[in-house]
């Protein structure tokens, strides 16, 4: 008798009986789920949305092999720019000088590589350098002598605009060195038997699936020891398929073309980098702390000052790494090159569920939001949507994620 009783779910409604109730109470468990993460799988679950509406619109061409690259190396440096600038907003700050750096790098790198002959190994040590030290110097005017971000990293941005057309003179300066080429437009090479499919490309996926579950278990165990809260089991499964069919899906378009561009690898390495940073380092737990409460944080001991003017002087190697893709990829630096990154890499923070006030964000969010501007991007140029729509749809959509950030902060709040 006892256990007819148990076999009850316990929150099973009136009038109905236990087995009718099961899917009701999976249901509820999921949408539950769901609304306790909407900051977290909102946007992931938009970018599937939006993958799939754009391959039924454009009658698969979305989704072949060729462009799903394409789309990996047109938008691989907004991405790398994401990153940084997902760091910077949830210190509670912004950089708006990162367009500039982006051209400002590339066109240090042409008159290194193209006008003096530097190795391109060198020269490119040396423009991270150089955007570390740009991006240093802006840290210490905000972190130490309290300028504001906006007002220092809106000077920033006229300076290297400025100092791109000295460099340039006006003028667009390339070819670069194979080797950096490779940097921003190559793929792996082809290795093992002949079959139809890149073989490496298929090792990596197979690879980033086993990270991945393995990451996602590991998270799971972790919340649980500490009696945080973590997706009903059904809800995590369904959530593990749904990332084990993702990657496999990309790893099987790539593997049929050219194989995993060279830049898809960089991309990896600084997602798996930064986030272990932001969730495991003290480093990245300081970020927030400032972010989410300065006077608090101050309190507990953080230096403030100090990790202000680190997020930074990372913000400019970042923007270094990204102008030299850009210059890669386009085999030349142009005076006009980087207009409006610095708008595209804060969309996709804040798209990517970065909140305005700082403190909230990820670095997995960061690259949501930039796949979502870029999806959205070939899509419509797919469709031969005009310019000036794309820029309207574009600008509703970063509206609708901040208005989700503030309605979704009034929600808990209430």
């Amino acid at each position: 008798m006892s256990t007819d009783v148990t076999n009850v779910p316990a929150e099973a409604p009136p009038g109905r009986s236990g087995g009718g109730g099961t899917g009701d109470n999976l249901l509820r468990l999921m949408l539950d789920g769901l609304r306790r993460n909407m900051r977290q799988y909102g946007m992931l679950i938009a970018l599937g949305l939006i993958v799939v509406l754009f391959a039924v619109w454009t009658d698969g061409d979305l989704l072949l092999p060729r462009n799903v690259s394409n789309l990996v190396l047109q938008n691989s440096y907004i991405l790398i720019l994401a990153i940084g600038m997902m760091l910077v907003i949830i210190a509670g700050h912004i950089d708006l000088s990162v367009g500039s750096l982006t051209a400002f790098v590339g066109a240090f790198a042409a008159v290194l590589m193209v006008q003096h002959s530097v190795a391109w190994p060198v020269a490119l040590l040396l423009c991270l350098l150089v955007g570390a030290v740009a991006g240093a110097m802006q840290g210490f005017l905000i972190a130490y002598l309290g300028i504001p971000s906006f007002i220092v990293t809106l000077a920033g941005m006229l300076l290297f605009r400025g100092l791109t057309e000295i460099l340039l003179k006006g003028q667009t300066l390339g070819p670069f060195p194979d080797g950096l080429q490779k940097m921003g437009n190559g793929f792996l090479p082809e290795a093992g038997p002949h079959t139809n499919y890149h073989n490496i490309t298929l090792l990596l996926g197979l690879a980033v699936i086993v990270f991945v579950v393995l990451q996602e278990v590991r998270d799971r165990r972790r919340q649980q020891e500490f009696s945080l809260d973590v997706l009903p089991a059904k809800l995590f499964l369904l959530k593990l398929v749904a990332l084990v069919a993702a990657v496999l899906t990309v790893t099987m378009l790539l593997a049929s073309y050219k194989g995993a561009p060279i830049v898809l690898l960089i991309l990896g390495v600084l997602v798996v980098g930064y986030g272990y940073v932001m969730r495991n380092a003290v480093f990245g737990r300081h970020i927030y702390a400032i972010g989410g409460n300065l006077p608090a944080a101050k309190l507990s001991g953080v230096k403030d000052k100090k990790v202000t003017f680190y997020v930074f002087l990372n913000m400019g190697m970042l923007a270094a790494l990204a102008g030299l893709v850009v210059a890669a990829r386009l085999n030349a630096s142009s005076p006009k090159a980087g207009l409006n990154f610095e708008l595209e890499a804060i969309a996709s923070s804040f798209i990517g569920g970065a909140s305005m006030s700082g403190g909230v964000g990820t670095v997995l969010g960061a690259i949501i939001g930039g796949l979502v501007l870029g999806v959205l991007n070939n899509g419509m140029n797919l469709l031969s949507v005009g310019t000036d729509w794309q820029q309207v749809i574009k600008g509703l959509a970063l509206l609708a994620a901040v208005g989700f950030d503030v309605w979704n902060k009034r929600k808990s709040g209430s």
